[in-house]
């Protein structure tokens, strides 16, 4: 197929792209030599910022389309775009990070780990990495990475205890479960959102076919890093003071936050509704507020900014990702699915692979591939630049490197790969 010349560059700045988030390190080193509150120093630091890249080459593209079509042109391009998706990892992002979601997480987390037959730290790290991504498949996949980073940031990143390579070892678990533990259900992972209506994946398939396994990963892959790193998670551990200031949500106000993450998920494929319950939550939370923290807006914004910049970026990569997906084996396709996660979100790769008529097997191991390599890179994944942004601080001046994260993920990668792969 020959690309168009909007098609053509459009591959090229996504490439470019792609290229930015492996160097905004580089970014943030040359912010430092700019003075303090410089608009030098704010330019680097925006640039460094993973979540805004994609949303500025979007930009660019839109240069390219007005220079190639004219004024109008962009407004046509971007109404035939379905931003929903952006729009509802947002939303759901800002509710799952607040006060009673997230201590109600903790309270299964600790009710469980109370029961595994670990040392008491070690009990609570398994259990946040298996149990947090494993909500994933009822709380959405986003939700699921925001309650889990802010638990692992309040207990384990932000007291300084964690080594280096524990600590991308730790994300990349993170990414990487995500991504697998949100297939027990058809309504909960974007890849898989994204072709169950049209492929008739219900919640028995998605169980029987993939949900099993990948719960026996995350359990794997989880108490392998916990024994590795047995002896930084030796020692007492306390949950982490929470602020006095803040009184404890009681039970009637986390179960109305529960019934509105429930109507936004209900609602996921409806933007103007669950947009007008976000706006009814917020007012919610303004006369609870003495149970609350402050909702987390702008870095879920940022977030939907970063999704929101890979739809436009990404829906001209037809023109090469189809043909190749539909030439490939059952095996290489999962091979393929998988390391083409890794630089393209894995809900653009399935619903790419929706519109070519595929076999029931290929349409299994391309879902399993999307999902396998899903926390190989912040891009990979759409929850992933949520658990970024919430834990990127702690990884010091040079944040969380490209390298460093694909580190950490590949041995949880090889064991969802077994999984898949040899799990009948």
């Amino acid at each position: 197929m020959n690309p168009t010349v909007l098609e053509l560059a459009a591959t090229i700045i996504f490439a470019l792209a792609v290229l930015h988030t492996f160097v905004v390190s580089k970014f943030a080193q040359i912010a430092h030599h700019y003075p303090e509150g410089s608009m030098g120093e704010n330019f680097f630091h925006f640039m460094a910022e993973v979540e805004a890249v994609f949303g500025m080459w979007a930009v660019v593209y839109i240069g390219v389309v007005i220079a190639v079509q004219g004024l109008h042109a962009p407004v046509t391009y971007l109404e035939s775009l379905n931003f929903t998706e952006p729009g509802f990892v947002f939303v759901i992002m800002a509710m799952a990070g607040t006060r009673p979601v997230i201590k109600l997480a903790e309270k299964i987390i600790v009710a469980i780990s109370n029961i595994i037959p670990l040392p008491r730290k070690m009990a609570f790290y398994f259990t946040t990495l298996v149990m947090g991504p494993l909500l994933g498949s009822f709380i959405t996949e986003p939700a699921a990475m925001t309650v889990t980073a802010i638990i692992l940031l309040k207990n384990f990143y932000s007291k300084g205890e964690m080594s280096e390579k524990f600590k991308y070892a730790t994300i990349g678990l993170l990414f990487v479960n995500v991504s697998i533990g949100g297939t027990l259900s058809h309504f909960a992972a974007p890849p898989v959102l994204m072709v169950a209506g049209k492929w008739g994946w219900g919640l028995s398939h998605m169980f029987i076919n993939f949900g099993y396994k990948a719960a026996i990963a995350c359990v794997i892959s989880a108490l392998t890093i916990t024994m590795l790193f047995k002896k930084e998670l030796a020692g007492d551990f306390q949950l982490r003071a929470d602020n006095t200031e803040k009184m404890l949500p009681p039970g009637w106000v986390t179960f109305i936050h529960v019934i509105f993450l429930a109507l936004v998920v209900l609602t996921a494929h409806h933007m103007v509704v669950f947009m007008g319950l976000f706006l009814f939550f917020l007012g919610f939370t303004v006369v609870t507020k003495e149970f609350q923290d402050e909702v987390q807006v702008k870095s879920s914004l940022m977030v939907g900014f970063f999704l929101a910049g890979l739809i436009v970026l990404g829906t001209p990569q037809k023109w090469w990702l189809q043909p190749v997906i539909s030439s490939l084996s059952d095996y290489v396709l999962y091979f393929g699915a998988t390391a083409l996660t890794g630089i393209t979100d894995n809900a653009a790769l399935t619903y790419l692979g929706s519109l070519v008529d595929l076999s029931d097997s290929a349409k299994y191991f391309l879902v399993a591939g999307s999902v396998t390599g899903g926390g190989l890179t912040v891009i990979a994944n759409a929850p992933n630049p949520a658990g970024f942004g919430i834990l990127k601080d702690t990884f010091g001046d040079n944040g969380i490197t490209p390298l460093g994260l694909l580190k950490g993920a590949l041995f949880p990668t090889f064991v969802a790969i077994i999984c898949f792969l040899a799990l009948p």
